[in-house]
């Protein structure tokens, strides 16, 4: 089963792409509108994520054929477009959800998951690492079994790590997954946040791995 991402930014692309497969999914890309519609088709995709401004066949024309030919299929349309009537427009032509761009990976990760989750298991998704637990769906999170506030950014930030568990992220790594492929803010933000979880959750729990990254302490 695969994610099909059709985007013509090559940039973009490979960001989602980059993110979608570190949270374990198998993705395929398009940068076609005529050749993504083709692909889309194919019954082991499961989702799609739709630019508008495609070559060969805009994004609107893409969903609405893709509507003919696979009505279940969930859409998520990525966009610039972040008009009001722009949105209205491409729920009511059959969207299931719109992300605008500039976004970040974690809100679009938590889009894709909430339209893939089968309503027959309708139990929160838990991560559960090194004394850790995070209910992604009730946003709660707890440390040796004491409840904890997180801002969202902090939130987001320990979510990326969790799902990693031992694994090493690297600074460049957890910008692209919780702050985004376009942020521009201070280059040393990923420590700033990193210092503020380790506050929180007790600083052994995050190892900085010199030159390398942060991971999640699970012993």
């Amino acid at each position: 089963m695969a994610i099909l991402v059709i985007e013509d930014e090559p940039g973009i692309a490979d960001f989602v792409r980059r993110g979608l497969e570190a949270a374990g999914f198998t993705v395929e890309v398009e940068a076609d509108g005529a050749l993504g519609l083709l692909a889309a088709q194919g019954e082991h995709v499961q989702l799609v994520i739709l630019d508008l401004g495609l070559p060969g066949l805009s994004g609107e024309e893409v969903l609405s054929r893709l509507r003919a030919l696979r009505p279940a299929l969930p859409v998520i349309v990525l966009t610039a477009k972040g008009a009001v009537a722009d949105r209205v427009a491409n729920l009511n032509a059959g969207a299931d959800d719109y992300v605008v761009k500039p976004f970040s990976f974690s809100e679009l990760l938590a889009r894709l998951r909430a339209r893939l989750r089968n309503p027959d298991q309708p139990s929160p998704v838990v991560l559960d690492a090194g004394g850790i637990r995070l209910d992604v769906r009730t946003r709660q999170a707890t440390v040796a079994g004491r409840e904890i506030a997180l801002s969202s950014r902090e939130f987001a930030l320990l979510e990326v790590l969790l799902r990693h568990p031992g694994q090493i992220l690297s600074q460049t790594q957890l910008l692209d997954l919780v702050w985004g492929y376009d942020f521009e803010g201070a280059s040393n933000v990923v420590e700033t946040y990193i210092r503020h979880l380790r506050r929180k959750i007790g600083s052994e729990r995050i190892e900085t791995v010199r030159r390398a990254g942060y991971r999640v302490v699970t012993r």
